[in-house]
């Protein structure tokens, strides 16, 4: 199994992979503490939301990076 987060607007495969946004987490407390520790590169970035899955299953999101 593996937790990974989609962002939106969706990013082209090039900067999704230089923001980590391709990395897959062993589980969700790891994922959650990628996201905050990486939140304010993605809102750089142009990400407005992220949503967290597990493989296909939606977790929870989509949740506004915005303060």
């Amino acid at each position: 199994m593996g937790f990974h987060w989609q962002s939106h607007p969706e990013l082209e495969p090039e900067l999704r992979i230089e923001l980590g946004l391709t990395g897959r987490f062993a589980d969700q407390a790891t994922a959650e503490a990628w996201l905050a520790e990486n939140y304010l590169t993605l809102t750089a970035s142009g990400v407005l939301t992220v949503s967290l899955y597990e493989q296909e299953r939606l977790v929870y999101g989509p949740m506004s990076l915005e303060p």
